[in-house]
């Protein structure tokens, strides 16, 4: 088969999708040698050089005509498949003759709009709706999304395939001492600190964080707040909060880092807060727990079924049992022990390899025409 897949993204400072992009397709070309694929992107850098069954087709388009343009290419190269792990544009507007499978990874765009980018929400309600018309067969990271999908869309629940994402390997490696003590001195970290990941904005819900860090505060004076993450939507109202809380000397904002510098955080983070409002998946929390950090999650969505028993869940409104849930992990040993022990069998739960072999399974259905 001739699999062609939209890898934008992939190659960039990524986040959620980026990273489920990269992964997917990274394992796909390390199971699939018998597959030709064609990876479609605007950067010319080759995410997955090793790959001898992989052509990049590089679009040099910055604007939305990237799609129309990738869309004729798809045609021209007469592809067996298209996958389409992070956008429906392509499969909104493909013909009938082009076999489409879509990966959903949330329904922010319909279910919290006020809470995303008013632009991606606007294309995500115009496409979706048509992409799923279109598409032979669906992807879905939680077992949440696919209730999510069903209860708004009709679209049959037999042809939704569940490939849910994973931390990558890199944080199940320890750190050593020394690289932990050299990372401490070149980011000026503090000692103690609790950390957060996650894109600055609204829906990850820091606002709230920063609120209950000012409640821990008066038991821990002597932690801060570590934010990693790059500014996103509406990002002052996180500024705002600072500002309104004097917290100016209190919180860290290291910005967006990549992943061996991410991995460190981890590994020296007390605890680690995952306040999100929604997530489709989330795999910060993961990350942590392959890393040996104990997790304070919100208790909504996709949440509860990602962490299972390995971490302690909260109202993500409550700024109070936000601060209870830390404190408990940083006063009792034995809390944070059994969450440490639990947080590592949780995250081996989860595998790349295992939902890209979901995926190949299904790109073979596609071919049988079943």
């Amino acid at each position: 088969m001739k699999i062609a897949i939209d890898i934008k993204g992939a190659d960039k400072e990524k986040t959620g999708k980026g990273w489920y992009t990269y992964n997917m397709v990274d394992q796909l070309l390390k199971l699939d040698n018998f597959n030709q694929y064609l990876l479609y992107t605007n950067n010319k850098k080759n995410p997955f050089p090793d790959a001898k069954n992989a052509q990049i087709k590089c679009v040099e388009d910055e604007s939305v005509k990237w799609h129309y343009k990738v869309l004729k290419d798809l045609q021209m190269e007469k592809v067996d498949l298209f996958f389409a792990p992070t956008s429906y544009i392509i499969p909104a507007f493909a013909p009938k003759s082009l076999n489409v499978i879509i990966t959903v990874h949330d329904l922010v765009a319909f279910l919290f709009p006020a809470t995303h980018k008013a632009k991606a929400t606007i294309i995500e309600r115009l496409t979706l709706k048509k992409a799923l018309k279109k598409a032979k067969k669906v992807f879905v990271v939680s077992e949440n999304t696919r209730k999510d999908l069903l209860k708004r869309f009709d679209y049959p629940q037999q042809n939704i395939h569940l490939t849910p994402c994973a931390p990558s390997d890199f944080f199940r490696t320890k750190v050593s001492l020394e690289d932990l003590e050299a990372f401490i001195a070149k980011m000026k970290l503090p000692e103690k600190f609790i950390l957060a990941v996650g894109t600055l904005e609204p829906r990850k819900n820091f606002a709230t964080l920063i609120k209950s860090f000012v409640s821990l505060q008066k038991r821990h004076p002597d932690y801060k707040l570590v934010i990693v993450g790059k500014k996103g939507w509406r990002f002052k109202e996180i500024e705002a909060s600072i500002k309104q809380y004097k917290m100016e000397k209190e919180v860290i904002f290291p910005g967006y880092v990549k992943e061996d510098e991410l991995q460190k955080f981890y590994g020296l983070a007390k605890v680690f807060i995952f306040p999100s409002l929604y997530e489709g998946f989330g795999i910060p929390p993961l990350e942590a727990m392959a890393s040996g950090c104990p997790v304070v999650s919100s208790n909504v969505a996709s949440l509860p079924e990602v962490i299972g028993d390995a971490g302690l869940l909260i109202d993500p409104k409550n700024s109070y049992k936000m601060a209870e849930a830390v404190a408990d992990l940083i006063d009792n040993d034995h809390v944070r022990n059994t969450m440490i022990e639990r947080g590592y069998r949780q995250a081996e739960k989860f595998s790349w390899e295992k939902s890209a072999q979901v995926a190949l399974e299904v790109f073979q259905t596609i071919k049988k025409g079943i």
